[in-house]
């Protein structure tokens, strides 16, 4: 079997998506994207600053477009945001266009990983804890609904789960 040419990434923020996906991308000689990267290259501003102005539902609006377009690319890894299941659309394009692994971890896990980091507008809050535990309840069905696998990035290294998602892809 043929290694696939696309190949999407999804999972929780902190789960490792980008920094799997550029490891990922090289050992495959492949391209790299992220959603959320190319969003912020078309606008110009950061992720918050269009939470700011236009709200979620202009961030999604713009992740759509972002996901149809960068599904349709051949030869790559995209790593999409945490959010980007949300839309029937995006799960929609995402199962039919390509590869898709599930990274999975815990809340606790994608605390430890996001906490101190003040580019993620959806933590912005009195408890991001809680904030990530309901985000993943809600978005956890979901990832699975869509992934043609689940890989657990929980205390891993992002090398160590590049290197199962190859050995999968591979065999």
């Amino acid at each position: 079997m043929a290694i696939p040419n696309r190949i999407f990434l999804i999972g929780p923020m902190g789960a490792g998506k980008t920094t799997i996906g550029k490891q990922l991308a090289q050992a495959l000689g492949m391209a790299f994207n992220d959603s959320d990267l190319e969003i912020q290259r078309r606008t110009g501003v950061d992720i918050p600053t269009i939470f700011a102005y236009e709200g979620e539902d202009g961030f999604r609006a713009r992740e759509r477009q972002v996901i149809d377009e960068l599904t349709q690319v051949e030869g790559q890894v995209l790593a999409t945001g945490g959010g980007a299941v949300i839309s029937p659309e995006n799960r929609q394009h995402l199962s039919a266009r390509g590869i898709v692994f599930y990274l999975a971890c815990s809340a606790e896990q994608q605390f430890e990983r996001t906490h101190r980091d003040r580019n993620r507008p959806l933590l912005q809050t009195e408890d991001p804890l809680a904030q990530l535990k309901k985000l993943l309840e809600i978005r956890d069905p979901l990832y699975r609904a869509t992934a043609d696998y689940t890989v657990s990035t929980e205390g891993r290294s992002a090398t160590s789960v590049a290197n199962e998602i190859l050995d999968t892809v591979r065999s």
